[in-house]
């Protein structure tokens, strides 16, 4: 299976963090957040991987080049203008053929996250789109997801405001796709979240959560990056 992995992000709310090198490149235990996530897809059988870019790209390039020192094949595409995280995948769709999976560069995955159990999941039920759901604190902060008894995503909230934090299943920023939908992204800017998971419940897609026990992280700010460092490897 290939995967993309979107680190296109500025993270301007890191402030002076990301002033001289992109959102994923920042430091986790010693080594960039997207290494991590590479070392992971590698973990899990996952050896052919897409990266978009857009923000001091060749920090990026120059760190990982072709991937072999990480055991994976890599393929960059720079973006002139940013797509969005949807509209980054649409950039890649040439490349694919079979179901895919895509992962956020500048979310931090515990390194036991079971991608295998993910891929299989989806497999299993048929599905069309699965997104991997992680239980968060506070869902302020996250796209809360409602399920139905069958797994069935039927709303998806983005950073709900709330009175006080409140805990709940939240999108962990890790998908499986169908390459089919591709063409149902909208050209040029497009976003996950707010676009086309929206269009996919609402068209009636099979469109499924799957709950995975490890803690997700989205470095979003100084604080969220302490608490990742705070995670042991």
């Amino acid at each position: 299976m290939k995967a993309i992995i979107l680190a296109a992000g500025k993270g301007q709310r890191l402030g002076k963090v990301t002033e001289q090198y992109p959102k994923p490149m920042v430091q986790v235990s010693g080594k960039p957040i997207l290494e991590h996530n590479i070392i992971l897809l590698e973990k899990n059988g996952v050896k052919d991987i897409y990266i978009n870019l857009y923000h001091f790209p060749e920090v990026i390039t120059e760190y990982f080049g072709s991937g072999s020192n990480w055991g994976v094949n890599i393929t960059y595409k720079y973006e002139e203008n940013l797509l969005g995280t949807s509209g980054a995948v649409k950039n890649f769709s040439d490349s694919l053929h079979e179901n895919f999976l895509v992962l956020y560069g500048d979310n931090f995955f515990n390194p036991s996250t079971d991608i295998d159990s993910l891929i299989k999941f989806h497999n299993a039920r048929e599905s069309d789109f699965t997104m991997a759901l992680c239980m968060a604190n506070d869902i302020s902060l996250s796209g809360q997801v409602k399920l139905n008894k069958e797994q069935k995503v039927v709303k998806l909230i983005e950073k709900q405001q709330t009175d006080g934090p409140i805990a709940g299943w939240v999108n962990a920023g890790l998908y499986i796709m169908k390459p089919s939908l591709n063409e149902f992204i909208v050209p040029g800017y497009s976003d996950f979240s707010y676009d086309f998971i929206p269009f996919l419940i609402h068209s009636d897609y099979n469109v499924l959560g799957f709950k995975i026990e490890e803690k997700v992280i989205a470095i979003d700010t100084p604080i969220l990056l302490e608490e990742a460092n705070k995670i042991e490897n």
